[in-house]
C-alpha cells in the first residue's frame, strides 16, 4: 500500500489553513469536474483524489491522525525505510468499541471504489454504537440487543440533489442502498441486520451517515443554492438573457435593466429539495459580477466620454 500525500494533492504547504484548503479544493475541483470533463477518465480520477484529499484535510479529526501517520512515516523513511518494513496495521482503523472487533475485509467496499486502499485502511474502520444492555434490578431479564455500526459515506451535491444509490458488499451479499434526494450531511440512512456479530446469533444496523462534499459552482445553506453569475457590462446596462447551469440542467435568466454589481437574482424552486418533502425544493440566487471590458479602442472610449457628459 502507498502512502497518500493529500497536500501535494491539493498542492498546499502541511501548515496551511482551513480556508487555503478549502480554496485549493475549490479551484482543482472547478478544473477537473466531471461536468467540465465529460468522457475524459483522467480528469475524473484526479477529481477522485482532490475530493478524497479534501474529505481528511477538511476534518480536524482525519487531519490530526493523518498528520500523526504522517510523522510517524516521515521518521520510518529516515531510518531506512526498508520496503515492507512500515507497520501499516498499526494505522488501520478497524477498531471497535467495548472489546468488539470489526473486520474491516467485511466492510471495506461500501464506497464501490470512490476511495483509495490508503483511505479506506486509515479512515474507513466502523464506530461502534453501544448496545442496548439488560438493566439491574426486577423483572424478567432481556436478551441484549445488536450492536449498532455506523460509517461515513461521502457523495456529491448532485448526488444530494437527485438522490443516489450504494452498492454495500458484505461476506459476498450484496446490497443497494438508496440515499434520499435532499440528504445533507449528518442524515443518516439506516440499513437493518446486515453487519455479521461475532458468535452468530443477531445481526447488526449498520448506519450510513451522509456527508455532502462541498461543490465548486454552488454553495448550499439549508435546501437554497447560491451561486456566482458573470455579465458583461453591455448586458448589465441593457439588460438581456443568460444561460445558467442548475442542478436539474440549464436554465435561461433574464437580467434586467440597469443590474447592478453584487445584486442577486432568485430563481424559485431551483434549489436543493426538503429531505421530508422531495417535490417541495429551496431557491436559486444567482449573485451577479460584472466585467469591465479592458483595452478599448479609441472610439469606444469616445463613446464612454459622451455617456459621461450626459
Amino acid at each position: 500500500m502507498e502512502y497518500q500525500d493529500y497536500y501535494k494533492s491539493l498542492g498546499v504547504e502541511r501548515k496551511a489553513s482551513d480556508e487555503e484548503i478549502k480554496r485549493a479544493y475549490r479551484k482543482l475541483a472547478m478544473k477537473y469536474h466531471p461536468d467540465r470533463n465529460p468522457n475524459d477518465p483522467k480528469a475524473e480520477e484526479k477529481f477522485k483524489e482532490i475530493n478524497e484529499a479534501y474529505q481528511v484535510l477538511s476534518d480536524p479529526e482525519k487531519r490530526s491522525r493523518y498528520d500523526q501517520l504522517g510523522a510517524s512515516y516521515n521518521q520510518w523513511q529516515q531510518r531506512g525505510g526498508a520496503p515492507g518494513g512500515f507497520r501499516w496495521e498499526d494505522w488501520y482503523s478497524t477498531q471497535g468499541g467495548a472489546g468488539q472487533q470489526v473486520g474491516y475485509d467485511d466492510l471495506n467496499d461500501l464506497f464501490g471504489g470512490s476511495f483509495s486502499e490508503f483511505f479506506r485502511r486509515i479512515f474507513g474502520g466502523m464506530d461502534y454504537g453501544a448496545a442496548t444492555r439488560q438493566r439491574p434490578g426486577a423483572g424478567a431479564s432481556r436478551a441484549p440487543q445488536a450492536p449498532q455500526y455506523s460509517q461515513e459515506v461521502t457523495i456529491s451535491l448532485t448526488e444530494a440533489y437527485a438522490g443516489a444509490t450504494r452498492r454495500l458488499d458484505i461476506n459476498g451479499n450484496q446490497k443497494e442502498v438508496k440515499i434520499p434526494a435532499g440528504a445533507r450531511t449528518g442524515t443518516k440512512v439506516r440499513i437493518s441486520g446486515l453487519v455479521p456479530v461475532a458468535g452468530g446469533g443477531q445481526k447488526a444496523d449498520l448506519y450510513l451517515v451522509i456527508k455532502v462534499a462541498d461543490d465548486p459552482r454552488f454553495e448550499r445553506r439549508g435546501n437554497d443554492l447560491y451561486t456566482d453569475f458573470t455579465v458583461d457590462l453591455y448586458t448589465a446596462v441593457l439588460g438581456g438573457e443568460v444561460t445558467i447551469p442548475t442542478l436539474a440542467g440549464s436554465v435561461v435568466l433574464t437580467i434586467p435593466t440597469g443590474t447592478q454589481p453584487g445584486q442577486s437574482i432568485r430563481l424559485a424552486g431551483k434549489g436543493m429539495p426538503h429531505l421530508k418533502d422531495p417535490q417541495t425544493h429551496g431557491d436559486l440566487f444567482v449573485h451577479i459580477k460584472v466585467r469591465l471590458p479592458k483595452n478599448l479602442t479609441e472610439r469606444q472610449k469616445q463613446l464612454f466620454q459622451e455617456l459621461s457628459r450626459l
